[in-house]
């Protein structure tokens, strides 16, 4: 007997993101996307936005009138910008429809924090206690059983796979940690702002957001449960204390990641090459690499793939781990659908599987 496609439906599909979901979604054989949202749009045929998905979808942006679109769908991904998602996701969850929120709405557990960094009031903040982390490569078991999950960023999706074996191993001093990192410039979105103008960011490298990105408190949340998780033995909630600086470099896509972190004891290169080898054994998007020097994020570049590798810098007693991930599909549209596929019960791998475009 043939099985019913997942009727879903994108709120704020005109962006990036929602491009490369829509690009996704095409490929996936359980699911078909009915309803695309872009207040912007509206009326306005996918391909006249996406001229790459001509042919594919035939659909039109409508208004985001969230009450008629969920009761016409399955499940929703929510698009939106920061600080916009919170009402449209909170409707979702009240008519039981399951829900992945891309923005940073839901990824913060305390709304204290939340509104510390982002200048607002949480609206929902019940719905923090509710709201599942979709990290599947740590968190699988918990989003199989979520409703509500909030997908990771891409600077911290990165950063905590990257640093995870390492403070699940317990062999770093946790307020030793820098992650210095470089993002395409898709990663500021695809509203004009003259930082992402052509002649601004060609042929140039700038820091950002320096000592206030916002994706820091996420970053520093995760490691902490990490080493929760992880901990033999009691204790208070521990604290990770993380310098975080972004920048921008003029590629369209794209992350590279650099942490660095002082070592409790002596380890060889191998030995933390193994660590991670270990803790991503099983992990189909995660792979592993001897040669730190070789990650690049073009090899990556379209797909749902994270590289890493680490190495012992000897003289300071440190350990460099380098990351590289494309920041629209494993840093966001790709990590959603692997998250949906997991909520759902589908194959966790289901339209993830194509290899990275080069050169």
């Amino acid at each position: 007997m043939r099985q019913a496609r997942l009727t879903v439906a994108i709120l704020g599909a005109s962006g990036y993101t929602g491009g490369e979901l829509l690009r996704l979604l095409h490929g996936h054989q359980r699911v078909t996307v009915t309803t695309v949202t872009a207040d912007k749009s509206v009326g306005v045929p996918v391909s006249a936005v996406f001229p790459s998905l001509d042919t594919f979808h035939a659909l039109r942006f409508e208004p985001l009138r969230i009450e008629r679109i969920i009761k016409k769908v399955d499940f929703v991904f929510a698009a939106l910008p920061h600080t916009t998602s919170m009402k449209p996701v909170a409707a979702c969850i009240r008519a039981g429809k399951p829900v992945i929120d891309l923005s940073a709405d839901y990824r913060l557990t305390r709304a204290a924090t939340y509104e510390q960094w982002y200048g607002t009031p949480h609206t929902s903040p019940a719905l923090l206690k509710q709201s599942v982390y979709g990290l599947p490569e740590l968190h699988r078991a918990t989003i199989r059983r979520a409703r509500l999950v909030a997908a990771p960023g891409c600077y911290p999706t990165a950063a905590i796979l990257q640093l995870a074996p390492l403070l699940a191993c317990q062999v770093i001093q946790t307020d030793s940690i820098v992650v210095d990192a470089k993002s395409g410039i898709s990663g500021a979105g695809r509203s004009p702002a003259l930082s992402s103008h052509f002649p601004e960011a060609h042929d140039s490298i700038t820091a950002y957001a320096i000592a206030r990105h916002r994706h820091l408190p996420e970053i520093e949340q995760e490691l902490e449960r990490i080493i929760t998780t992880h901990s033999t033995r009691r204790q208070s909630r521990p604290t990770v204390n993380v310098v975080f600086t972004p920048h921008l470099i003029p590629m369209n896509r794209g992350i590279l990641s650099t942490a660095y972190a002082k070592l409790r004891k002596p380890l060889t290169d191998d030995a933390v090459t193994q660590m991670y080898q270990d803790f991503y054994r099983h992990e189909r998007f995660v792979r592993i690499r001897e040669a730190p020097s070789f990650i690049n994020p073009g090899h990556v570049r379209g797909s749902n793939f994270c590289d890493i590798g680490a190495c012992v810098e000897r003289r300071t007693h440190h350990v460099i781990a380098v990351s590289a991930l494309d920041n629209l599909v494993k840093g966001a549209a790709g990590q959603a659908i692997q998250a949906m596929n997991v909520m759902m019960g589908f194959p966790e791998e289901t339209a993830l599987t194509s290899p990275g475009v080069f050169p």
